[in-house]
């Protein structure tokens, strides 16, 4: 079906959306619903404009759908395809487990091998790009290697999946992984997993005790308080880390007496039990509300915006709401395999990597050690100008997404000889 689409876009979703004036010739895009090894389903959509296209981009994210993905009319203007493809439960990770997403990428990679393609290059955008990493890694594993349960004890069945591999992979604005992610957001000052409001006030972020500023919404922090705070974040991780394992091993231990036959109710009830609990304050990373730390092009303020109570304390935030074996798999900076410092020394294909300076989101050490890591010997970096998604830090400035475009369609076309197409 042969289509100018122009999505219904207001100017209030800024994220990872296209602008639909980019949308310039006419295209086709076709939705696939695929089953994966698993039994699962996941969704996809090819984007083509000749339909002879022989490289293809794919696009994927483990919690979003990014249909409206802002770099798919990028992609088509280099000449390639693009695959923009959902997770099995897209807008909901509660049980986002990452090595059961593999699956999913799988899925798709699948299919574009056997529609055919020359090449695929996976692009991962923020939390995107950890997936693709920990997928290849995976995937260069022999199958009797690869993991085989999830950090929570499921079984993965990672060796009998079929794996195929990336020709190349362009990151953009790429963060340490989801776990790695937390771990400089979560606010140790927390004492009491099960009370919101407690405070270590030695260790609270936003007390002006400890440098932040309320009326301008800066701190000024100490470099003996941010050693000290980050210390604490990981004994956070590690004390939620034994919580959601202690939550396992009771359903665990109460399904092992009903396979002996002495189970009693409760045993019943706790075998069938899904436990979900709350993380509260996870948006205090200190590198957002002092910007001498790690110092770039960004603003005051987080991914979520400058009113730390709000984003703390409020309902939306990242790692809010999870299962035990979500936090393990996905959240927790210990326990998650999904990172880059782990998964990024496999990476050996051709490599482009967009750094956005005024990303409040993912940081210049960040950015400095998932580069370093990298395995591949025909890596770029390249510096834009522009936030996390890409978007102007000042009036009149050209898009961080502009220029990104036009490295990502010069890059491919360097390294898969794609054809430039013209409006």
């Amino acid at each position: 079906m042969e289509q100018k689409v122009q999505p219904q876009i207001t100017a209030g979703l800024r994220g990872a959306h296209w602008d639909p004036a980019l949308m310039r010739r006419p295209y086709k895009v076709v939705p696939y619903a695929l089953q994966t090894a698993d039994g699962q389903n996941t969704l996809g959509f090819l984007f083509t404009t000749t339909g002879a296209e022989k490289c293809v981009v794919s696009i994927m994210h483990p919690r979003e759908m990014s249909v409206t993905h802002y770099l798919v009319p990028t992609i088509l203007d280099a000449g390639c395809a693009c695959w923009v493809q959902g997770p099995r439960s897209v807008g909901n990770d509660l049980r986002l487990e990452h090595e059961i997403a593999l699956f999913d990428v799988a899925a798709g990679m699948s299919h574009l091998r056997q529609a055919g393609y020359e090449s695929v290059v996976m692009l991962g955008n923020s939390g995107g790009a950890a997936l693709y990493a920990f997928y290849h890694q995976q995937a260069t594993l022999p199958p009797e290697q690869r993991i085989t349960n999830t950090p929570g004890g499921r079984s993965t069945a990672l060796g009998e999946l079929e794996m195929p591999r990336a020709d190349g992979f362009v990151f953009v604005s790429p963060h340490p992984g989801q776990g790695a992610l937390l771990m400089s957001g979560i606010d140790p000052s927390v004492i009491d997993e099960s009370d919101p409001m407690s405070v270590d006030a030695s260790l609270d972020p936003f007390s002006e005790l400890n440098g932040y500023d309320p009326v301008t919404r800066q701190a000024r922090y100490a470099p003996q308080f941010v050693a000290r705070y980050r210390a604490a974040q990981r004994q956070r991780v590690e004390r939620i880390d034994r919580l959601a394992r202690s939550l396992i091993e009771r359903k665990q231990a109460a399904r092992k007496r009903i396979r002996h036959g002495a189970a009693t109710l409760e045993d019943r009830r706790l075998a069938a039990y899904a436990p979900i609990f709350q993380v509260w304050r996870t948006d205090a990373d200190l590198r957002s509300w002092d910007i001498r730390i790690d110092p770039s092009d960004r603003k005051t303020g987080s991914l979520w915006g400058t009113d730390p109570f709000t984003s703390n304390w409020g309902s939306v935030a990242f790692g809010r709401t999870v299962t035990p074996e979500s936090w393990l798999s996905t959240w927790s900076g210990i326990s998650s395999n999904a990172s880059f410092e782990k998964c990024a020394p496999s990476i050996d294909p051709p490599v482009l990597l967009i750094e956005y300076t005024g990303d409040q989101c993912t940081f210049p050490a960040d950015i400095d050690a998932i580069y370093a890591s990298l395995g591949s010997e025909d890596k770029v970096r390249v510096q834009v100008k522009g936030d996390h998604h890409g978007m102007t830090l000042a009036p009149g400035e050209e898009s961080g997404r502009e220029i990104a475009a036009r490295h990502i369609k010069a890059w491919l076309h360097k390294q898969f000889a794609t054809a430039k197409n013209t409006a």
